[in-house]
């Protein structure tokens, strides 16, 4: 573990650090330059609803999970076990919808762009290879895999529930106005085997990766 030490808690805490960078820019950014057509009226509004969009909330998960692992890289119980495969799944899974699907109807400017390529684009990256170089190593199992599902189950329900209520919804793919719900639960479906797919295969590569190793 030694040798991996002197640059895997320096890299976690920059992981850490560009993930809050991100958010703090998406805030600011929606705070005094909202786009065109904001579905919410007033400056509390908007960045209230921020923190609706999976993209921030797993670059939060990040920012947290990551300064956890910057501070105590060998820490090992169940609970950092399930938030660090959260952490890497959803800001991978955060990326390939982004780039593959979500970019090419986005037209972010100005302080927007620079959030959207902190969270979309560089986040996703620095987590996913920090992962793959330093671990932890020996916290995934076939029980976390399958635990690291809730978070984006959970976070699909409160979005199909919250847009009846307000007719709203922050990506097209979960769009229920635009595309019914048997379309919006195949795409979450599309989305729940991405990442249970990612989640194995991180069991996969956990076992014959090198890296530090918990406990």
């Amino acid at each position: 573990m030694a040798r991996y030490l002197p640059l895997a808690r320096p890299w976690f805490g920059l992981v850490a650090a560009v993930a809050l960078l991100g958010v703090a820019v998406q805030l600011v950014a929606t705070a005094f330059f909202p786009l065109p057509g904001a579905f919410f009226s007033g400056r509390v509004a908007q960045v209230l609803n921020v923190f609706c969009f999976f993209t921030i909330l797993s670059n939060l998960l990040v920012a947290v999970v990551f300064a956890l692992l910057a501070a105590e890289p060998d820490r090992d119980d169940r609970t950092i076990r399930v938030l660090l495969l959260d952490a890497v799944l959803a800001i991978a899974v955060t990326g390939i919808v982004y780039n593959l699907v979500l970019a090419q109807t986005a037209n972010p400017v100005g302080l927007h762009q620079v959030a959207n390529v902190l969270c979309h684009m560089l986040t996703p990256l620095l987590a996913v290879v920090g992962w793959l170089l330093f671990g932890p190593r020996g916290l995934v199992d076939r029980k976390v895999v399958l635990l690291s599902a809730i978070y984006p189950i959970a976070w699909l329900a409160f979005t199909l529930v919250r847009g009846a209520v307000i007719d709203w919804y922050p990506y097209p793919f979960v769009d229920v106005v635009a595309h019914g719900y048997g379309r919006v639960l195949v795409n979450c479906l599309v989305v729940a085997v991405l990442f249970l797919g990612l989640g194995f295969g991180a069991l996969a590569l956990d076992r014959r990766l090198p890296g530090l190793h918990a406990g």
